[in-house]
């Protein structure tokens, strides 16, 4: 069984679970941290591992198909040998990278035609095509090709967007059912929900990917420029319908009130890039609220960076050093910052799964909120 529930919170939709893939057990909640290029910036794979304790990291196909290429990760036996990353990895098909491309790209029904960002070199991503990528990649998890909207988008554009994603599932879905893993390890296919910010076509969507039996299901196109809770509506909707028996991962979302206020709706997986793009901005996320370390207010406080954070980086460096690296833009500043954010994104779902497994997630999901989101602003 690639998932299984263990537990249930009394008052929400919160699930705690397991899902089995052919390189470790993923415990859910699970925050997966952003692996684009094969590499988590300014964090080894071995900083990875015991620091941050992550037993799953999400890598880009579009970004690996350009570079180092299919020919060099299918030689090294995949990306889990090539980057040395015993645990699991989870693929964006390159959807999303492709729909940023707004000036270059041109979506056909035959697939996503792009230029390359690097050379300029125009390549098409087809239903099948990013099959095969992904299939070159090893990656455990791999997601279908969709169109992510913008926002704002007319409802034509998002029905129309709609139809055009479904029927490319239909072709990725048949074509991964007739292609086969290279490297002695399952792998299995995500279908994505999509339909902007409008109920129906969500509903729409969501029903529709319901209908093809994979082993798990995510909810793409949020977190893209709408309101907090336009996408809060979105989620209760699509979770409502996606079946209970599988696992739903919320797509590129987002700061960790977004992520707790998601697990109460019924997701299971997240993955963002906030946690280390704000890092090495100087932005930490804290049990106390969220600091900009850049702040004049941390130059001679000589505290942890987070007292109760469960990263030893937290406890060990003080604020004040923290913010010296930082505005020296020295690399330790980064990786410091960077190991410290992904260590308490992951403490958190953790804690929330034994929040769940305890019945007593609801309450202490309300506390939490109220207080990692407030900014700790300068006396």
């Amino acid at each position: 069984m690639f998932f299984s529930l263990t537990g249930r919170d009394k008052t929400t939709r919160a699930r705690a679970g397991i899902i089995q893939t052919g390189h470790g057990e993923i415990q859910t909640p699970v925050f997966m941290p952003v692996g684009t290029a094969g590499s988590v910036k300014a964090v080894s794979q071995q900083q990875l591992e015991e620091e941050v304790k992550a037993p799953v990291i999400l890598g880009n196909s579009y970004h690996l198909y350009l570079r180092p290429g299919l020919q060099v990760l299918e030689k090294s036996g995949g990306l889990h040998r090539f980057m040395n990353w015993k645990h699991a990895i989870l693929t964006d098909s390159g959807g999303y990278q492709v729909f940023s491309l707004t000036e270059t790209r041109k979506l056909t029904e035959e697939g996503a035609w792009f230029h390359s960002h690097i050379d300029g070199s125009r390549h098409l991503f087809s239903p099948e095509k990013v099959v095969d990528i992904q299939r070159v990649i090893g990656s455990d998890i791999m997601m279908a090709l969709d169109e992510c909207t913008p926002y704002p988008c007319t409802y034509e554009y998002a029905k129309e967007s709609l139809a055009l994603t479904h029927r490319w599932l239909g072709r990725g879905w048949q074509y991964f059912q007739e292609s086969k893993p290279l490297y002695g390890h399952n792998q299995v296919f995500f279908p994505i929900v999509q339909g902007s910010v409008y109920p129906d076509l969500r509903e729409t969507s969501a029903k529709t990917i319901a209908s093809y039996k994979a082993e798990g299901y995510a909810i793409g196109g949020l977190s893209v420029g709408e309101p907090t809770e336009d996408m809060y509506k979105m989620v209760d909707l699509v979770c409502a319908i996606l079946p209970e028996s599988k696992p739903r991962y919320l797509m590129g979302v987002g700061t960790p009130v977004n992520i707790l206020e998601s697990i109460a709706r019924g997701v299971d997986m997240f993955d963002c890039v906030m946690p280390t793009r704000n890092a090495r901005n100087g932005m930490l996320f804290t049990h106390e609220g969220i600091i900009n370390i850049k702040n004049l207010q941390w130059k001679e406080d000589f505290s942890p960076i987070d007292p109760l954070g469960p990263s030893l980086y937290s406890k060990v460096y003080s604020k004040a050093y923290l913010r010296h690296l930082i505005l020296s833009k020295e690399i330790l500043g980064a990786q410091i910052a960077t190991i410290h954010n992904l260590s308490f994104y992951i403490w958190l779902v953790k804690q929330a799964r034994e929040k769940i497994q305890e019945g007593t997630f609801g309450g202490w999901k309300t506390e939490m909120v109220e207080k990692i989101g407030k900014r700790l602003a300068p006396a």
